[in-house]
């Protein structure tokens, strides 16, 4: 039989009521975008790696018992519960992110020494765990269990990372949460428009779908049909079909953000939505450029502008297909990535859609696919340059 796991499963979140109260105060049923708090708070440990959650004192009649923790381990168990490792506890008026629980697991800390901050979140590295839980089954609230662990424990009061948390003190703080909640869906290196223009749009529908049965699957093979729908409308080369066709296209865009929102905000993001949200629009990207590339050889009557088409179709697939693992994995170039890595991140923005509604306007989307067809084979080169400084790294 091998080691225990000391690693992740070392790991206990504790989650134990509110120090406030009242007819107005928040409890662990209160529904936060879509899930009720408690759920969000497990979900979001569980996410961020804890081995075990353990919520105490969390019943609607509020007393005391233990109502959503596993079992108490065997005596020869030799678990997470009994093995060294780092215990988190957490007011259950305080919305998490997994970002911020994993900031809490990486902090470094003194041994059996408890950093309290506020009384909303603490955090020890402790040599027996079993008895931080043991503590917190007697207590109703983190003072109470500060007030138990004083004597056994050094306290030091230190401010834990207050980005990452957002502390509900009654129910009119919930608009606020969930504005807060969705302010942190916003990726790190977002576009311009994306981050200023589209985002608030995407995340102005999503607040109103996370309350609603739509999954985040639906809403890709929504935001996906409505892209193929506008790629018809570019075979023709008047500014009155093109223009809906680009404007079709840039809804796509918008609501193609729904879907990893409403993922990232209800934790049912899976490799098979992300693997279908990114194929899918790439799919948009290809049929509305072949649209372009065909409808400039019909008012030309000419043959070349599909094998521009063809180059532009080609390149975009061949760079998504590169770019694949990266995207999927959210790995977005910080300052000491390669410069190639840097600029081809900056490069694969999807700020192009506001040239094609521009150019579409005109009746001229067919100048995109001129100037695409030579621009997206050197994004395909700094793709493949950004993978093999990667490797080399």
């Amino acid at each position: 039989m091998g080691a225990p796991d000391t690693g992740a499963a070392a790991s206990i979140l504790v989650v134990l009521p509110p120090a406030t109260g009242g007819a107005d105060a928040v409890s662990p049923g209160t529904v936060v975008a879509g899930l009720p708090l408690l759920r969000r708070v497990v979900l979001a440990g569980g996410r961020a790696g804890f081995g075990r959650v353990w919520a105490f004192g969390s019943a609607p009649s509020g007393d005391g018992r233990p109502d959503a923790r596993p079992a108490a381990p065997a005596a020869d168990d030799p678990g997470p519960a009994r093995a060294p490792g780092r215990v988190v506890v957490l007011a259950a008026n305080v919305i998490p992110t997994p970002q911020w629980f994993r900031t809490l697991l990486e902090l470094p800390l003194a041994k059996d020494t408890l950093y309290v901050d506020d009384a909303k979140v603490a955090v020890i590295e402790s040599g027996e765990p079993s008895a931080i839980l043991a503590a917190a089954t007697r207590c109703r609230t983190l003072a109470e269990l500060v007030t138990a662990l004083g004597g056994a424990v050094a306290v030091v009061d230190r401010a834990l990372e207050p980005r990452g948390r957002f502390p509900l003190a009654t129910r009119a703080d919930l608009p606020r949460a969930e504005t807060w909640l969705l302010g942190s869906l916003v990726k790190r290196g977002e576009g311009v428009t994306s981050r200023y223009l589209e985002r608030r749009i995407s995340l102005a529908i999503t607040r109103r779908l996370v309350a609603t049965p739509v999954t985040p699957n639906v809403m890709t093979f929504v935001s996906v049909s409505i892209g193929l729908a506008g790629a018809p409308f570019f075979l023709a080369s008047s500014a009155a079909y093109q223009l809906p066709g680009a404007l079709l296209f840039l809804a796509h865009s918008i609501l193609d953000g729904c879907d990893g929102e409403l993922a990232r905000l209800k934790f049912l993001e899976s490799r098979r939505g992300a693997i279908l949200d990114y194929w899918g629009d790439n799919l948009v990207h290809a049929a509305v450029f072949s649209c372009m590339a065909i409808g400039w050889s019909l008012a030309v009557h000419a043959l070349w502008p599909l094998v521009l088409g063809a180059v532009l179709v080609a390149s975009s697939l061949a760079a998504a297909a590169v770019l694949f693992r990266q995207t999927l994995e959210d790995d977005v170039p910080d300052a000491d990535a390669p410069a190639v890595a840097r600029i081809t991140e900056q490069f694969s923005h999807r700020d192009f859609i506001y040239l094609v509604v521009a150019l579409a306007a005109a009746g001229k989307a067919a100048w995109f696919v001129a100037v695409a067809s030579v621009g997206t084979p050197i994004f395909l080169l700094l793709a493949l340059a950004s993978r093999l400084a990667a490797r080399t790294r």
